[in-house]
């Protein structure tokens, strides 16, 4: 998927003629694909640095965006942001994986994004979508196997079992 991803990215940042002085961090949707969550939507969700931003917002001063304080530009399909939550480049690029023309931002941080905007239901549904893909890449899979078998003591008692007096034997 990180092929397609770069490549519908490298395309779009040409069309527009977009150059930074550092690597973009791809975030929202087309991260969610790259990481086989779900297909990215239409628009193009980036964080860049200030210094970026900074020459971003001279050279399209009518196509600024300004969400709770978190600054951004918008040229065509890009969303192009200096920060998430007010969580800046340096923080959010932290783990993320290095292409030649950007960065693809780690499940970690795509995750804290999606917790900090939960209360709007799209993210929400990301957010679980994010759970589901920690529990199908890091489940230790014979604990869940061990736990399946006491399903019904723990549908009994609420989940909690007690010194191991399982009613499900």
């Amino acid at each position: 998927m990180l092929d397609d991803v770069v490549q519908r990215l490298e395309i779009k940042l040409r069309e527009h003629s977009l150059l930074f002085t550092e690597k973009p961090l791809v975030i929202g949707g087309m991260a969610m694909e790259y990481y086989g969550l779900r297909k990215a939507g239409a628009d193009i969700d980036l964080v860049i640095a200030d210094a970026d931003y900074q020459a971003l917002a001279c050279r399209y001063p009518d196509r600024r965006k300004d969400i709770y304080g978190d600054l951004g530009v918008v040229i065509g399909e890009f969303e192009i942001w200096r920060s998430i939550a007010l969580l800046d480049y340096p923080f959010l690029v932290q783990g993320s994986e290095e292409t030649a023309s950007c960065r693809i931002v780690s499940i970690n941080r795509l995750l804290l994004m999606r917790v900090c905007a939960m209360d709007v239901p799209k993210y929400k549904t990301d957010l679980l979508l994010v759970k589901e893909y920690y529990y199908r890449h890091y489940r230790k899979a014979a604990f869940l196997s061990e736990a399946q078998t006491h399903i019904p003591t723990y549908e009994r008692n609420k989940g909690i079992v007690f010194a191991g007096e399982y009613a499900d034997y």
